[in-house]
């Protein structure tokens, strides 16, 4: 390879010769081949490299049990290492178990404080959560995060419409009576904003507002030029309203499903390049969601890559000289 002088540079041609389809079972974290330019972009300063991938899956096992044998001294109870690993991007069958790490160890406002490291493979954010202070004290991780951007963003863009969108609603020729249990009624009376929001308007009938157990008319109901919308939807709207705080905002399945195919064709793409301001915006919203793990169609929006401090920390551990005599 040619360094940036012009001499050729012999210990990187030789290093890069070597068979990459034979990686060395006992090799070492430190032994990863240096990646080959293979073309400079002469106006952007983009590099297209090779790299190894299949020589870097073992190398990442090493260490994943490396890091497992030897934990980190000194390192805050908040990330052991069977945490890490369930929140890594190597659990790749247990998506429950990696959104209830994920949320043990991050908290909301760290997504305010992470720094943009760049783009990788123009689909995700490399992302770097540094040494933070805790009510228990210092925590001594300083974590690398890999953020899908797309999901990333999804779920953003999902979420504010799930919050403040109102769907467009159609008045009945004939308001139409609703056949409701007393603790329904009671509670689609205590709800009618977000019924409305829906695309439900519901009045009470004047004939019977005196007497205890008032019917309700529905006056209007949702339409949609895709998604058609029954009563079976407003059922699922009462009966989701039964297990939230009052006040929260509730969609049935059909809407939900609508607003997800919507922020997915308004969010950016997997192949998209994002500037660091962009980055940092994708970034930032995460920390603003109800549930940023995943988006809306069960795609994990983040996970894990290492402790960086890891190997520094075990390679200034005290050595116990006693044990050689």
């Amino acid at each position: 390879m040619v360094t940036a002088n012009g001499d050729e540079d012999t210990d990187s041609v030789s290093h890069q010769t070597r068979d990459a389809d034979t990686p060395d079972a006992g090799a070492s974290i430190d032994d990863i081949g240096c990646v080959e330019i293979l073309k400079r972009e002469q106006n952007g300063g983009d590099l297209s490299l090779r790299f190894d991938v299949e020589r870097t899956k073992v190398i990442w096992s090493r260490r994943s049990t490396l890091s497992k044998e030897n934990p980190v001294q000194g390192a805050g109870n908040e990330t052991p290492a069977a945490i890490t690993a369930d929140a890594g991007v190597t659990n790749t069958d247990d998506g429950d178990k990696a959104v209830d790490a994920l949320a043990r160890v991050i908290e909301k406002k760290d997504f305010a404080e992470m720094s943009v490291i760049g783009q990788f493979n123009l689909g995700f954010i490399i992302v770097r959560r540094g040494i933070k202070k805790t009510r228990k004290g210092s925590d001594n991780s300083d974590d690398l995060f890999i953020v899908d951007q797309h999901a990333a963003d999804e779920k953003y863009n999902f979420e504010t419409l799930q919050a403040t969108t109102k769907i467009e609603s159609q008045k009945l020729f004939r308001p139409r009576p609703l056949e409701l249990t007393a603790s329904d009624e009671m509670l689609a009376k205590e709800n009618i904003d977000i019924l409305k929001q829906n695309g439900f308007e519901i009045d009470v009938d004047p004939e019977d507002a005196i007497s205890e157990g008032s019917r309700l008319m529905l006056t209007a109901q949702p339409v949609s030029k895709s998604t058609t919308f029954d009563m079976k939807d407003l059922e699922e709207v009462i009966h989701l309203l039964r297990d939230r705080p009052g006040g929260q905002m509730v969609r049935c399945s059909k809407a939900r499903a609508m607003f997800a195919m919507r922020a997915c064709r308004k969010s950016v793409m997997v192949g998209m390049p994002l500037t660091l301001s962009q980055m940092t915006s994708v970034v930032r919203h995460m920390g603003t969601m109800d549930q940023p793990w995943n988006c809306p169609h069960g795609r994990p929006t983040m996970r894990h890559l290492t402790d960086i401090r890891s190997r520094d920390s075990r390679s200034k551990e005290d050595v116990d000289w006693s044990s050689f005599q």
